[in-house]
């Protein structure tokens, strides 16, 4: 099989900026703060860089030892999230409305987004489904993560509680010994997350030149799905986002735990590249 990287595929971070490790060399192709409103890019927190680096590091500073999902994928960095993790739901929706007018300038097929609203702020919910399934029905490919507040029901975050968003939790940290990926069924009784991936420990970039660290969360699972996605869309560039989800979910391994907690289970890369 042809060695795929995403090269081509733009991959939007909605998360808390990123910093210019050496592992992306040219392919921050933008980068948006709409926090503090710098034009340099950065990363005062870590988390963003991280995720991007699960998704498209090519593992230049560990001569490949490190590397993300797709290596060659471009990667648009913005900035919603404070130096604590933190946002607003005007930062998030003035970022999704960028992407809707940007995202062919910057060829984005896939946003990747690891902000999440718990239920109890209906009206925050309600806002962040709304403004990612713009997006979705745009054409572009919405990945959200399932959050970490689980593992009791209905623990989803939004917009991983959207119907038509890819929802992804973190297939090691369901019955861990301290589980806390998001669990459905949503407010709306849907069965949530979609897929599931590992997500305890990930080692990928930090804010180092050079330098690695590792991470836990289902942002660092819904990552390894969105560079999944980048690898899918560069072999089928025609492909469309309904199709892309169903292949993922068809490339989902059972792992015998029920809808609510695994989806249709651990996304098998072979099996969705096949």
């Amino acid at each position: 099989m042809e060695k795929l990287t995403g090269k081509g595929v733009g991959i939007a971070f909605l998360d808390t900026g990123i910093f210019p490790h050496m592992d992306f060399g040219s392919r921050i192709m933008f980068f948006g703060d709409f926090v503090n409103r710098r034009l340099q890019m950065y990363d005062d927190n870590g988390h963003g860089t991280h995720t991007a680096g699960i998704a498209c590091g090519d593992g230049k500073a560990s001569q490949g030892r490190v590397t993300g999902i797709a290596s060659g994928a471009h990667i648009i960095a913005l900035k919603v999230l404070d130096r604590m993790g933190n946002g607003r739901k005007e930062q998030v929706t003035m970022a999704l409305q960028w992407v809707l007018h940007n995202h062919r300038q910057y060829a984005i097929r896939i946003v990747n987004i690891s902000v999440g609203a718990a239920h109890a702020d209906e009206k925050l919910q309600d806002t962040l489904i709304q403004a990612v399934e713009e997006v979705w029905d745009a054409g572009l490919t919405v990945i959200t993560a399932a959050g970490n507040l689980g593992p009791g029901k209905g623990s989803v975050t939004a917009p991983g509680s959207s119907r038509k968003v890819i929802t992804v939790g973190s297939a090691d940290l369901i019955t861990s010994a301290f589980p806390i990926s998001g669990r459905g069924p949503t407010s709306a009784c849907v069965c949530k997350p979609d897929i599931v991936m590992t997500g305890a420990g990930v080692l990928s970039c930090a804010n180092e030149q050079g330098q690695y660290s590792r991470k836990s969360g289902t942002s660092m699972s819904t990552a390894k799905v969105s560079g999944a996605a980048a690898l899918l869309l560069e072999k089928y560039p025609g492909m469309d986002n309904l199709t892309v989800k169903k292949k993922i979910l068809d490339a989902g391994e059972d792992l015998g735990l029920p809808r609510n907690l695994q989806g249709r289970g651990s996304l098998k890369l072979d099996q969705l590249l096949k």
